[in-house]
């Protein structure tokens, strides 16, 4: 595996290579298939820009996000994309079996060939009754406890390695590395590289430890974004994946023509978020909604918080914005993820950034 494929190129003045997070947001009076079409229309805009990779969330039972199934989506992207990266931000392993994920992603492999990324958390990418539901068990710890012997079975289904005499050295996950060991076969041995995605120091140190490429959750963890990074560094052993660190950040970035309309935006996505910390998941509400809303103490404090760690504003200020979270983190590249209430907004956005740096435009 090339660390090229994991590391990124830097386009224009950009500090470092920048990417795409989508959460697949459905505003109010929108629907699903709206929000995929953007993501057709987004993926496609990445590309054509010089965005080095673009990943979709995993995300249940919230009304506001239509990432709950990132391989159909993906396996939808690539149908529609033809250079860009394309992985999941990521898939939480514990809600799955392992061997179901490398056939999921050896499919995408097979269709989009040298262009998938698999990024994997541990965290359940909802709340405790619907992880329960996806898991059919009430052991909800159990599974993130596991997580380090689930990525090694994945891995070993992935690269069909199994030890003999193991009890799934016989079990092939299909499309994969198998195929090119039986008789007449010709397929290819590459398969996806694996990321491990975090808030915490845990997947950073495990990270490290393994020599794989991590991505950290500064959108909403933005507390532990230089720890997490300083331990991720710290822990790393050199692997055949990678001879030095690589870490990316995800950044919630939101750029307007208007820096007004950039705040009732971000007004929205904070009582969008006060609904779903409250147990009211719902669509991404209109901004006029968020306006008249009247927040308490308590909700105006968090949405003060919340919004804080959001870049926005002009594209000058997103820009001044990203340059310094650059200079104070040491990313290895941006993962920017918009919200906005509607898709237009989310491209705008996103050809602003572009032209700021100077991107490509074809």
């Amino acid at each position: 595996m090339s660390a090229d494929e994991i590391r990124g190129t830097t386009h224009g003045t950009a500090p470092v290579p920048l990417s795409v997070l989508d959460l697949v947001t459905v505003g109010a009076g929108r629907t699903a298939t709206d929000a995929l079409r953007t993501s057709v229309e987004l993926s496609r805009l990445a590309e054509a820009r010089g965005f080095h990779r673009y990943w979709v969330a995993e995300h249940h039972s919230m009304p506001g996000v239509a990432s709950s199934s990132p391989a159909v989506i993906l396996a939808h992207l690539a149908a529609h994309t033809d250079r860009i990266r394309l992985g999941s931000g990521g898939v939480m392993l514990p809600n799955h079996a392992p061997l179901v994920i490398a056939e999921q992603f050896g499919t995408l492999e097979a269709m989009a060939p040298g262009r998938i990324d698999l990024g994997l958390g541990r965290a359940p990418g909802t709340d405790g009754a619907t992880a329960a539901a996806l898991r059919r068990t009430d052991s909800l710890n159990e599974g993130a406890d596991d997580f380090p012997q689930q990525l090694a079975e994945l891995t070993r289904f992935l690269d069909d390695d199994f030890p003999q005499g193991h009890r799934y050295g016989r079990i092939h996950a299909i499309p994969g590395p198998v195929q090119g060991t039986s008789p007449g076969g010709v397929q290819s041995p590459h398969r996806p590289p694996i990321w491990l995605l975090g808030s915490s120091g845990f997947s950073a140190r495990l990270a490290g430890v393994l020599g794989l490429p991590f991505a950290f959750a500064h959108h909403f963890s933005a507390h532990n974004t230089v720890p997490a990074l300083d331990l991720y560094r710290e822990s790393f052993r050199p692997s055949e994946v990678l001879d030095e660190p690589y870490a990316l950040i995800g950044v919630s970035a939101l750029a307007t023509d208007e820096a007004a309309e950039a705040r009732r935006q971000v007004r929205a996505t904070a009582l969008n978020m006060i609904r779903l910390r409250t147990g009211r998941p719902g669509l991404f509400p209109y901004p006029d909604e968020a306006e008249k809303y009247e927040f308490s103490p308590m909700e105006e404090e968090f949405a003060a918080s919340w919004t804080g760690n959001i870049v926005h504003g002009t594209v000058d200020e997103v820009r001044s914005g990203l340059d310094e979270l650059h200079r104070r983190t040491g990313a290895d590249e941006l993962m920017l993820t918009s919200h906005a209430h509607r898709g237009e907004l989310r491209l705008r956005s996103y050809e602003l950034i572009a032209d700021a740096y100077g991107l490509p435009t074809a």
